[in-house]
């Protein structure tokens, strides 16, 4: 039987569309704010906003006889008419954000116009208005939500933990403060401020404060117009890319968007300059026409449509790669007496801003490429390992039994004197005479193998050897990074991370996994965290030694850099006795071989056979 459903049942329905979580209030009647022509907004929470949200804001405030009005669907001062969705100016326009928050939570809005000599109060809960009364305040809007989904138990089982929660709505405010620089904004957590910026307009005081000092200073601006459109911004040098998407920031109209067309475009314009699964950080802000936008795609006004979406993705495209081709090519002039005098004034002044120590770890880390320090990371390795044989003294030696690389007998002891290490080509292959065999083996997949079986091995035994920095790395973590640190500390720390609470959203790394001194690095440990976020499942001990082979990757001695004939032999030494010697952790082979006979074939020697 087809029956109406009730008005009550009608609104909880559609308010799930808009109102998905905490997060969603926030980002609803922040925007109503800013439409407001509010340049102040403070939002506080309380258990990650499930029972407890105050948004307050200097706006132009809400007539007494228009409140209820407001709290009904589809009530709205941004449009009247169908034509008016084509000249959208303003972040909300639905009049769907009150009348849904109202139906499935307890709301209280404390409000006043400037024209008005006493404001208002109006109590609205499940959608039913409850109380309405004179009240002094000062101008502008103050809403109170609390009890989130209290009438719509079947939802609220949906939520996450109070810490993710707040989370999300911590990410929302980090929106705003990026998007609308020119509004004070202050956030506030179970009593703590986590944001507070100036509104002074500059987005970039904005991104120092949220991301520090390293990102701020490897941007580049943009400032382009082309086609009607203006684009501007900041993008980040390749040097500060990152392995999740989650640091491309770009807006439309003021508006936080997601557009595939606009991901692919700044993908695209990177390569070439960033490594494969490596994604740049951007904060970039697009003007454009509202009609060419449709925003009216879905219901958290998130996604949108471009009418004119190649125009829109060769602009991001050809002016992003402009950039970053022109500061590649820019040339260093060294700088005369006068010049380095004022440099080195300013470098005294910005001593403050990154303690010269950390400065100092970093400039290191940066050049750890360099055919010495690629030797010493061996060294090390094999430093560890005589480390864990004396500890292993009194057990008797376990000899590794290894297949043969390309026969069914087992490679024994004798057979490595076999071995004629004939010599280095294109400072990578190492060419080995083995019988009627050459081997050709990778020194970087070679010692990949190594360091990712020693590191396993250490686990499996739950005894890795950390090594304590000199210089401690100091990082800066946004609100997600911040959670997952934390829930992954004890895994971090028998992984052989040694990690310390620096202040604030800082955290300082004073121990590293002994294999991995020489690579330790703000890069290294965000590449391992980037990949625990993107897998939000990984927060076990299990999870994480997956990554094991992508920082065995990085740690082992790259191509392209010479190792003497002992370094070698050394190299290869080890990596024979390593359970799969034939494969690095990733799957590529180690070792290829070329016999005797297929030379003899090449040279026309033999024409069969």
């Amino acid at each position: 039987m087809i029956q109406l459903l009730e008005p009550s049942t009608i609104d909880k329905i559609a308010a799930g569309e808009v109102v998905e979580r905490p997060a969603a209030v926030v980002k609803e009647l922040v925007e109503n704010a800013i439409d407001a022509g509010a340049n102040a907004i403070t939002v506080e929470i309380k258990e990650g906003g499930i029972s407890f949200i105050r948004i307050t804001d200097n706006g132009c405030g809400i007539a007494k006889d228009e409140i209820p009005m407001a709290f009904t669907r589809h009530a709205t001062s941004k449009i009247k008419n169908i034509e008016d969705l084509l000249t959208i100016h303003s972040l909300g326009f639905r009049g769907e954000a009150l009348s849904s928050v109202a139906a499935v939570a307890k709301v209280e809005l404390i409000t006043k116009r400037e024209e008005d000599l006493i404001g208002c109060r109006y109590e609205i809960q499940g959608g039913k208005e409850v109380a309405v009364e004179e009240v002094g305040c000062p101008n502008g809007s103050t809403f109170l939500i609390r009890n989130l989904f209290y009438n719509t138990p079947a939802r609220a089982k949906f939520l996450k933990s109070k810490m993710t929660e707040g989370g999300y709505i911590s990410d929302v405010m980090l929106h705003f403060t990026l998007s609308h620089p020119e509004i004070r904004f202050r956030f506030i957590w179970d009593g703590k401020t986590k944001i507070q910026t100036s509104g002074n307009g500059n987005v970039k005081d904005n991104i120092y404060q949220q991301f520090g000092a390293d990102i701020t200073k490897a941007l580049l601006p943009i400032q382009v117009e082309r086609d009607g459109m203006h684009l501007e911004g900041f993008v980040g040098k390749p040097e500060i890319s990152r392995g999740t998407r989650s640091f491309m920031y770009y807006y439309t109209n003021g508006r936080h968007i997601k557009s595939p067309i606009v991901t692919k475009a700044i993908e695209t314009a990177y390569e070439g300059y960033t490594m494969t699964n490596r994604f740049p950080f951007v904060v970039l802000f697009l003007s454009i026409d509202s009609a060419f936008l449709d925003v009216n795609v879905h219901p958290t006004k998130m996604e949108v449509r471009f009418m004119n979406q190649e125009e829109v993705y060769q602009l991001f495209q050809e002016e992003i790669h402009r950039v970053l081709h022109e500061a590649t090519l820019i040339p260093k002039v060294l700088p005369g007496k006068e010049e380095k005098k004022k440099q080195e004034k300013k470098e005294k002044i910005t001593v403050n801003v990154i303690p010269e120590p950390f400065e100092k770890n970093r400039m290191e880390q940066e050049h750890m490429a360099t055919e010495k320090e690629q030797k010493e990371s061996i060294r090390q390795a094999v430093i560890s390992e005589k480390a864990i044989k004396e500890e292993k003294v009194e057990k008797p030696i376990v000899k590794y039994e290894q297949q043969s690389f390309f026969k069914n007998e087992m490679l024994a002891e004798e057979d490595r004197i076999k071995f004629r290490l004939i010599g280095q080509v294109f400072g990578t292959y190492w060419m080995i005479e083995y019988g009627d065999e050459m081997l050709i083996i990778d020194q970087h997949a070679a010692h990949e193998k190594i360091l990712y079986e020693q590191l396993m091995e250490e686990l499996s035994q739950n005894h890795v050897y950390s090594q304590n920095l000199v210089t401690p790395i100091l990082i800066t973590c946004t609100h997600r990074e911040k959670e997952m640190l934390i829930k992954c500390q004890d895994a971090f720390s028998k992984l052989g991370f040694e990690i310390e609470e620096f202040g604030g959203d800082e955290f300082a790394i004073v121990a590293v996994p002994s294999h991995f001194l020489h690579l330790a690095s703000k890069d290294l440990f965000y590449q391992i965290l980037d990949e625990l976020i993107e897998n939000p499942m990984a927060d076990r001990i299990e999870k994480i030694t997956e990554r094991c082979a992508t920082i065995s990757c990085k740690a082992a001695v790259k191509g392209n850099h010479s190792l003497s004939f002992a370094e070698a032999n050394e190299l290869i030494d080890k990596m024979l006795h390593a359970k799969d010697p034939y494969h690095c952790p990733h799957g590529r082979p180690t070792t290829i071989s070329m016999s005797k006979k297929e030379f003899e074939k090449k040279f026309k020697r033999i024409v069969s056979g």
